[in-house]
């Protein structure tokens, strides 16, 4: 499966239903977000997290 969209560092991106952060690093499957806000009762250690590219949409 070929990804089209992949965030840039700088990028606002949005995952898991209610989480948004900004990118700071692009990997080769994925990439590290700061996350800004988040609505879920998930808790993301430093405020920080790698997520999959298929896993976010850039907003």
């Amino acid at each position: 499966m070929e990804i089209n969209n992949i965030a840039g560092i700088g990028d606002e991106i949005s995952f898991k239903s209610g989480v948004k952060g900004i990118v700071e690093k692009i990997y080769q499957n994925s990439v590290m977000v700061s996350v800004t806000e988040n609505t879920t009762n998930l808790e993301f250690e430093g405020d920080k997290t790698v997520i999959g590219h298929k896993n976010y949409e850039i907003i």
